[in-house]
């Protein structure tokens, strides 16, 4: 097989993904048997050493697959669901991190000719300059930097040859990479987390589509005094082709390092950003992760890549910010009310108030106590273990409801903008920032300040 070709059909993926799993359910066993024999000690040593094993090897696989398995090592690498013991943690996320950054291997000679179909003629005929070597790597393509006749410089992403045959495969796949990751993070729900990445895949491979979400929030944004969503240069997008407004600034290893006050500035623009653009807007990027944001040197923050997109209806915004206020409140009936008569719940009978407010907050305490937090890998990785493990107090309630895809899909946003200011360990109030949009407060922080004022 060429180098630079991606395997596309069920069958050679499917292959790479069942010897994966086979191996892991083979070590399972076998790590069950020999721990029949082992002390308390030694039985938390093969849990330990099967835990890197399997991390090491979802790595491995995941970096082979340029289509939806992609997407879920982009999300792994910054969200620590506990996969693996905390001193092989940093070199868990040292590998990940690198397989969210590293340029696939696929020759430019291939990428060309997607530009060329896509826009019609030559290179030349559109690009006054065009670099070769990619400046990133995406889930499903790679971005480019170049120089429009008339001086601009733009970036353009382009689409990996064969990738949607790759993800189209990786949805028939996706049951057994869930499965397998399951094995090590008990608490994932396979089913609503393989209908929720099967409902939204499919979009990010139009390009056009994510060109009309990004002209959206940009024109939301634009002249915010920190917030920047790059513009479109329409005529030269396609559903394979993207070309934006080029722009320049710090990645989020950058950003890991800098001072308390510089992390706690990016985590507040970072909430306001993702939670803003949710329940001020109703339309917002569904992919919070730290390859889509970059510092600029004016300290303004730039926010990349709206393929997994979604424009929340009004009355469900509502029906949200109705039950982050009884949440708040410590309104356990009134929180029942607003989920029975809204219909997330199909049996409300069967829920007790108080149970289902702690199910709330689980995962919203966070953002609806009144106090200053410093958020932490350990705080992301316990909300979702509380919110999805069957071994948590609250999930048996819960555990035969489906929620409405609406519902899922804006918890899941949050917990991801979690994940993004744990890594940080960005501290704020982040409840009084959030009072903004949940009770219509006036602003505590600066940036809300300057916010208001471009609002106003």
């Amino acid at each position: 097989m060429a180098k630079d070709k991606i395997p596309t059909s069920r069958i050679a993926r499917t292959a790479k993904v069942s010897s994966l799993a086979a191996g892991q359910a083979a070590r399972h066993l076998g790590t069950r048997a020999t721990n029949i024999a082992r002390s308390d000690e030694g039985r938390s040593a093969a849990l330990e050493k099967r835990h890197v094993e399997a991390a090491e090897q979802i790595v491995t696989a995941l970096g082979t697959m340029k289509g939806a398995a992609m997407k879920l090592g982009q999300v792994m690498s910054f969200l620590d669901v506990g996969l693996v013991p905390e001193e092989h943690r940093e070199e868990f996320q040292r590998k990940l991190g690198a397989l969210r950054d590293a340029a696939p291997n696929v020759s430019f000679a291939g990428m060309r000719k997607v530009i060329e179909q896509e826009l019609g003629g030559n290179l030349k005929d559109h690009f006054r300059e065009f670099d070769s070597d990619a400046i990133a790597a995406a889930s499903i393509g790679q971005v480019y930097r170049a120089q429009l006749h008339d001086g601009r410089d733009v970036a353009v992403k382009v689409q990996y040859p064969g990738v949607a045959a790759a993800v189209r495969a990786d949805m028939q796949n996706l049951g057994i990479i869930l499965r397998l990751m399951k094995r090590i993070a008990p608490g994932l729900d396979v089913k609503n987390t393989a209908e929720e990445i099967r409902s939204r895949i499919y979009d990010e491979l139009d390009y056009e589509l994510e060109a009309q979400n990004q002209r959206s929030l940009a024109r939301i944004f634009k002249g915010h005094p920190f917030i920047v969503v790059p513009a479109v240069v329409g005529e030269l997008s396609a559903e394979r082709v993207l070309v934006t407004e080029f722009v320049e600034g710090d990645g989020f290893d950058s950003v890991k390092e800098a001072d308390q006050a510089t992390r706690d500035r990016i985590g507040e623009i970072v909430f306001r950003f993702y939670f803003g653009c949710m329940y001020r807007h109703r339309q917002f990027s569904g992919d919070p992760h730290p390859g889509n944001f970059l510092q600029m040197r004016d300290g303004r923050v730039a926010f990349l890549d709206f393929g997994l997109f979604k424009v929340m209806p009004k009355h469900l915004i509502e029906l949200e910010l109705e039950t982050q206020r009884a949440g708040h409140e410590g309104d356990a009936e009134r929180l029942w009310e607003i989920w029975a008569e809204g219909g997330l719940l199909k049996h409300p009978d069967k829920f007790r108030p108080d149970k289902l407010l702690s199910q709330f907050l689980d995962a919203t305490w966070w953002y609806l106590t009144d106090e200053e937090l410093e958020l932490t890998p350990e705080i992301a990785t316990q909300v979702m273990i509380d919110m999805a493990d069957p071994r948590s107090t609250h999930f048996g309630q819960m555990r035969h409801e489906t929620l409405p895809a609406d519902h899922i899909f804006g918890r899941r946003v949050e917990t991801l903008t979690l994940a993004v200011l744990g890594q940080l360990s960005a501290r704020a109030n982040w409840h009084r920032i959030a009072r903004e949009w949940i009770y219509g407060d006036p602003p505590v922080t600066e940036l809300g300040r300057q916010e208001a004022a471009f609002y106003g």
